[in-house]
């Protein structure tokens, strides 16, 4: 596997749907530089962090409260 490759593999493996973007968009996913790629996989994971809590008062809520 290419570093290129493990990009998106590192970025599926974290939950992104890559397979809802088309080739550009994968392609730029795919030349991220090291460092763009933690940030990004830094901030999914903080966000996945506070998603349930927001998904429980939309459900809960009907999204009124958001």
């Amino acid at each position: 596997m290419t570093d290129r490759h493990a990009t998106l593999g590192r970025l599926e493996a974290a939950g992104f749907a890559l397979d809802a973007l088309n080739e550009e968009q994968q392609e730029v996913l795919r030349h991220l530089t090291p460092q763009e790629l933690e940030l990004l996989l830094d901030v999914k994971q903080r966000l996945d962090e506070v998603g349930p809590e927001v998904q429980a008062h939309s459900e809960i809520a009907g999204g009124a409260l958001f």
